[in-house]
């Protein structure tokens, strides 16, 4: 994409100074990008990107996999594509490999995301008065985790793709949680009767070494839409299943503004 110039956001102070804006294909929305201002982040101010369509009806944020980035979901352009066609505002954020929660460590790539990356997309342009909540792996879990942490009012909905979850501290995958009071204490499955609140699209392939776990929170969520079909846990089954999600969380935020 070519670099169309920079829109100034004075005294923006969730946000950075200087937000660059890309303009793309005919069939993309434009692409915003900058840099998060936050505590949360061991000194770092993480990258964001944000496709923000013309009248766009609500907001979400893309959350990536672990060994991932905001790359997933704008190289190649999955993001503008989708937000285009559907009339969504798709955001996404470098979090690191931290699960989406805070650590021991002091990081806190949740809460980064909640109270520092929406102000800064809302700064840019981006409608956050309802922010739905994607991602795959690592991410699909921090989608489901921090929706739940969110008033349901202020929630469009989850769309999860081969959600990283763990039905015990002992199947945890190494460094997803500290310990075994960590992993209680962001266990997604003690938080279904925030979900059940929610509208929550959940996709997991068949030779996924996750789908026993996304079956089994799908069964504590009645009103859940699943897709639980052939594929594996890779970038393959995501870009085959992404758009329906996509879609999914389009018909909950209804028409684009007018």
């Amino acid at each position: 994409m070519l670099r169309a110039g920079l829109l100034a956001l004075a005294g923006a102070a969730a946000g950075p100074s200087l937000v660059a804006c890309s303009s793309g294909p005919e069939d993309q929305a434009p692409v915003l990008e900058g840099h998060v201002a936050t505590d949360r982040m061991g000194g770092a101010r993480p990258p964001w990107s944000l496709a923000l369509p013309e009248d766009a009806a609500a907001t979400v944020v893309a959350l990536h996999g672990h060994g991932g980035s905001l790359r997933t979901w704008f190289d190649p352009p999955l993001a503008p594509t989708l937000a285009h066609q559907l009339g969504l505002a798709v955001a996404a954020v470098d979090g690191g490999d931290t699960y989406w929660h805070d650590r021991a460590d002091g990081t806190d790539a949740g809460t980064m995301v909640l109270e520092d990356l929406l102000p800064a997309l809302e700064q840019a342009g981006a409608p956050v008065g309802r922010v739905g909540f994607t991602g795959f792996s690592m991410g699909g879990y921090g989608a489901l985790l921090l929706a739940s942490r969110l008033p349901p009012e202020r929630v469009l909905g989850v769309a999860a793709v081969s959600a990283a979850l763990f039905l015990s501290p002992e199947e945890a995958a190494a460094g997803a949680f500290d310990d075994a009071a960590d992993f209680e204490q962001h266990d997604v499955f003690e938080r279904v009767r925030a979900l059940r609140r929610l509208p929550v699209w959940l996709a997991c392939g068949a030779d996924d070494e996750f789908r026993e776990a996304n079956e089994e929170l799908a069964g504590k969520l009645p009103d859940a839409v699943t897709r639980f079909d052939e594929g594996r846990h890779d970038r393959a089954y995501l870009e085959a299943h992404w758009p329906a999600g996509m879609q999914f969380l389009a018909d909950a935020a209804g028409p684009r503004r007018t």
